[in-house]
């Protein structure tokens, strides 16, 4: 058999993919499908032949182009990004035609007209890391450029791609939209590093234990995309070094550092924690886990997803604080979300109002802030009355909603959101896509596994419930009230009254709706006391209850005999019919 010569060379691969264009043809597939074919031949196709460019192959909606100069690659972006702007700007933004880009320079094997490779992969895994109407390039692109376009980049650091082995240095193009003081305060104010756990037993053979807790920390940090993680070949630079915590905190441009340490006695091991803002030094949180060797991966894979899940929750505390210390006024897109997250977490009864205004003040300042679109979404619902919200809300908050996905569609909070929109809606199968979704975009959030329980205890299926939501609740011990309401409602479908009156008893100042459940549970385990204390309550509350209002209206349940178990206990209660 003779060897066949590979060929290869080194090019420039510019990956380009138009925003949404699934949800678009959806709607309108032969005005989008029209659309792209007047882009295509008046602004894609003469702006890559007129700088050299070789389309290699078209990928429905997307396409990947080979240039022999970075400076001419680099160029024909910016154009693109420029002439699909002006053409664009008069279409209503949820039908505009916006364009991811990434351009890699790489080593590529030459295939008849095509080209493979990693430099291909990377090329393609840039373009999705891209802000939509915005340009990502690699740092081997970026060092070709001249004076003209190189100011005009900003730094990314050190990013994970899918199915890339090796962190890439990255840079964004600045002009692009969704590139603006918001995104550029968010990465600046939730980046955070974490440095090599201290392997304090000496020994070099047991490094790899503690190397491993510290990648597995990084990496379920890298899922939550709200976070811009330094890379582990950034933070283990650090090994050894006696540098002061702001000065690695300044070196590498984070704002908060996590440290830690290994420590392994006989059958026992010890993981200690901490969480560290970086410009001051305080520790603003620090845990330790003591747990048998019984399988050492586990216990390392168990202590990680409780150590990340805890982080993420301290750090959002962190933020919100540093939000409030701020005048309305001088407020940006994040700021304006994360009171609004306050908002919806609180039981005022102004709370959901102020959400839905704080979220709308996050959008209209950064129309590509997926999140923020999700939870204007929900809290949209939850001023109306949830899953009692007239038809034209629910169908407002679906499709607020989908545009969130389709701004960011791997962010596990935009599907989870998402999920939760079609729960209320009572779309049960397609809430349940959803979610999953979401837990395999990111398995360490844990509202998303409650919620997932919380589905499942909605359609009867409640051992599986119960699993999901003690999972969410261990990563998660420090909870929002929201978690109680969900245990509250398993828990009763389960026959567990005591123990459901008891989480629901968690909720602060609670709703007619969440008086029903209680006064139920107290009905059905025989509390006639508890009874006519809250049943006064609900009355009072809400003077024209109706039990059968409640049953239909008010739960979210997908089998008869579960509103039927419900109705049982209202009637018991004494309620009226």
């Amino acid at each position: 058999m003779v060897n066949e010569r590979v060929e290869r060379r080194l090019a420039v691969i510019m990956a380009t993919d138009v925003v949404g264009f699934s949800r678009m043809a959806e709607a309108d597939e032969i005005r989008t499908l029209g659309t792209m074919k007047r882009l295509q031949a008046s602004i894609l196709s003469p702006e890559i032949t007129g700088r050299g460019g070789r389309v290699v192959k078209l990928m429905g909606d997307g396409s990947l182009v080979a240039f022999n100069s970075a400076v001419e690659a680099v160029d024909c972006a910016i154009a693109l990004q420029q002439a699909l702007a002006s053409d664009q700007h008069q279409q209503p933004p949820d039908d505009r035609f916006l364009l991811r880009i990434g351009i890699n320079l790489a080593d590529v094997v030459v295939e008849g007209d095509d080209l493979l490779g990693d430099g291909v992969n990377v090329a393609a895994r840039l373009q999705a890391s891209a802000a939509p109407g915005g340009i990502c390039i690699a740092d081997a692109v970026h060092r070709q450029l001249g004076a003209k376009n190189i100011k005009t980049f900003l730094d990314g650091g050190e990013i994970n791609l899918k199915n890339i082995l090796r962190p890439v240095h990255v840079w964004h193009w600045a002009e692009a939209p969704a590139i603006g003081p918001s995104a550029s305060q968010i990465a600046a104010r939730t980046s955070i590093a974490v440095l090599p756990f201290e392997n304090l037993n000496g020994a070099p053979d047991q490094d790899f234990f503690s190397d491993g807790i510290t990648e597995d920390i990084i990496g379920g940090l890298a899922r939550f995309r709200s976070l811009a993680v330094t890379a582990a070949s950034s933070s283990f630079s650090f090994r050894g070094k006696t540098t002061d915590i702001s000065e690695i905190g300044r070196k590498l441009g984070v704002t908060y550092l996590v440290e830690g340490n290994v420590r392994r006695a006989g059958a026992r091991i010890r993981i200690s924690a901490r969480l560290i803002e970086a410009a001051s030094g305080a520790h603003l949180w620090s845990d330790h886990y003591d747990r048998d060797l019984t399988d050492i991966f586990a216990v390392q894979d168990e202590v990680t997803r409780t150590i990340v899940s805890l982080l993420v929750g301290q750090i959002e505390s962190a933020d919100l604080r540093q939000a409030l210390r701020k005048p309305a006024t001088s407020l940006a897109a994040y700021e304006y979300f994360l009171r609004g997250q306050m908002h919806m977490r609180g039981y005022a009864p102004d709370d959901n109002r102020l959400a839905h205004a704080m979220f709308k003040e996050a959008v209209d300042r950064d129309p590509h802030f997926a999140l923020a679109h999700s939870y204007l979404a929900l809290s949209d619902l939850a001023r109306h009355g949830y899953g009692n919200a007239p038809p034209e809300i629910l169908d407002e908050a679906l499709a607020i909603a989908r545009k969130a996905v389709a701004l960011d569609e791997s962010e596990g909070g935009c599907q989870r959101l998402l999920a939760l929109v079609h729960v209320n809606r009572r779309e049960f199968d397609l809430a349940e896509r959803h979610y999953r979704r979401a837990y395999l975009i990111n398995p360490n959030d844990a509202n998303t596994l409650v919620q997932m329980g919380g589905l499942y205890a909605r359609r009867g299926n409640l051992a599986e419930a119960m699993e999901w939501i003690d999972e969410g609740f261990r990563l998660n011990p420090f909870p929002p009230p929201w978690y109680s309401a969900t245990l509250g409602n398993a828990l009763y479908i389960l026959g567990r009254f005591d123990e459901a009156a008891a989480a629901l008893k968690e909720l602060p100042n609670p709703g007619a709706f969440t008086l029903a459940r209680l006064v139920a549970c107290h009905a059905q385990s025989g509390n006639t006391a508890a009874v006519e204390k809250i049943r006064r309550q609900l009355l009072q509350l809400k003077p024209d209850f109706s039990t059968e209002d409640f049953v239909q209206h008010g739960l979210l349940l997908e089998q008869d005999e579960l509103r039927d178990l419900f109705r049982q206990g209202l009637l018991k209660a004494g309620l009226p019919a």
